[in-house]
């Protein structure tokens, strides 16, 4: 018998291949629009002699009606459509290439961009906890009969440079950033596979997947304008994870338009952190919460604290206190989501018993501190946090 904690590698379930790459269709286009601005599209139709109008007629088709070829822009005149492809311009929207489904409903997909190259994205059902505490919780109940409740984890890279020791998207270091287009996209794509109603369906969505969000931040932020300008998903549904980019953190207090933060802290102290997450040698953990608290925070919105427990490295109760010092310190309101360990080959932790995650929770609530757990989702598909490595047997 297993000792309890100890990992067994999943068995891969059957995989649904919704859209196979042929070398027809692998090609990128050679001129995408796909994740333009308004301002880029509008230069675009000027050059076909088109008004402005146009753009916002395109963007309505692909974010609204989520179209995914030229051919099917209704509202544009045919010889306008003929006359774009033939001058090499596509929508190219990223597609989702393979599908992993999880016992728990959670779906894993590889998201394919103009390249061919592909990235992770999540689908969970009912989410997994994380958003609990958020300031907006109430509105569950609001949610009409017959509607879906769900969590989009988003990708802003392939792979990730940040090396936390304890990730599996780490293994792969980074590969490249992902663009505008293809971190919207993965988001397009999968809302089109759900038939998701925006405005009817309440969905949150993570950027907590492959890659330092704040490490490919223009990207990233211009993604973050198009979903809720163009897709008109709220920003309040929206959370940024960064594992303590200051630099990017302070931009990202000055956005307009901008998500939830959410900190990956994952230690209690600059040494237990330093060595799980490396680029606490650049900046430490006072530096990265001063930062957070720069962020003007909407009413009952809170920082998250994301917190990892590694069996035997910073989930003891002596642990939790710290972290409650670090809490009830900080110059904003914070709230800590709990996250047990999900393992993967080739890294050397071990999970915390349910037992130790209990009382690491209980000891943070009786003093005071907004402590939420975040449920596994899709662990036996690799699709929980920490284990997107593009995985595919």
């Amino acid at each position: 018998m297993l000792p309890k904690g100890a990992w067994v590698a999943p068995t891969m379930p059957r995989r649904e291949n919704l859209v196979r790459l042929s070398d027809g269709d692998a090609k990128p286009a050679g001129r995408s629009l796909f994740g333009l601005s308004r301002e880029q599209l509008t230069a675009v139709m000027g050059q076909f002699r088109q008004p402005a109008y146009r753009a916002r007629q395109l963007l309505q088709a692909i974010f609204q009606q989520r179209i995914a070829s030229l051919e099917e822009v209704v509202t544009f005149p045919r010889s306008l459509r003929k006359e774009m492809a033939e001058e090499g311009w596509a929508i190219a929207r990223p597609r989702i290439v393979e599908t992993f489904r999880s016992v728990d409903g959670t779906e894993r997909y590889l998201v394919a961009g103009g390249d061919g190259q592909t990235v992770e994205t999540v689908w969970m059902p009912e989410g997994d906890g994380g958003e609990q505490g958020d300031g907006g919780g109430h509105e569950a109940a609001m949610v009409r009969a017959g509607s879906q409740r769900a969590t989009v984890c988003v990708s802003s890279q392939v792979g990730c440079a940040v090396n936390c020791q304890f990730c599996l998207t780490a293994k792969l270091g980074l590969q490249r950033n992902l663009s505008a287009g293809e971190i919207a996209g993965q988001v397009i794509a999968v809302l089109e596979r759900q038939k998701v109603e925006v405005g009817r369906d309440r969905i949150n969505l993570v950027f907590m997947g492959m890659g330092e969000p704040f490490l490919n931040y223009g990207e990233f932020i211009a993604a973050v304008r198009l979903l809720v300008n163009e897709a008109s998903l709220a920003e309040s549904r929206m959370t940024v994870s960064t594992s303590g980019i200051v630099p990017g953190i302070l931009r990202l207090a000055g956005e307009p338009v901008r998500p939830r933060l959410a900190i990956s802290l994952n230690a209690p102290n600059d040494a237990i952190r330093e060595a799980i997450m490396p680029i606490t040698r650049k900046w430490k953990i006072e530096d990265v919460i001063l930062a957070a608290a720069q962020l003007p925070l909407r009413p009952r919105e809170r920082v998250t604290f994301e917190y990892v427990l590694l069996g035997g490295v910073n989930d003891g109760l002596h642990h939790a206190d710290e972290l409650v010092a670090l809490a009830r310190s900080a110059p904003m309101p914070v709230k800590v989501n709990l996250i047990a360990w999900n393992p993967g080959p080739g890294i050397a932790y071990t999970m915390p018993t349910p037992e130790q995650v209990a009382a690491f929770q209980q000891r943070l609530i009786a003093r005071g501190v907004p402590a939420f757990l975040r449920r596994p989702r899709g662990r036996d598909i690799y699709a929980a946090c920490g284990q997107l490595k593009r995985t595919v047997a």
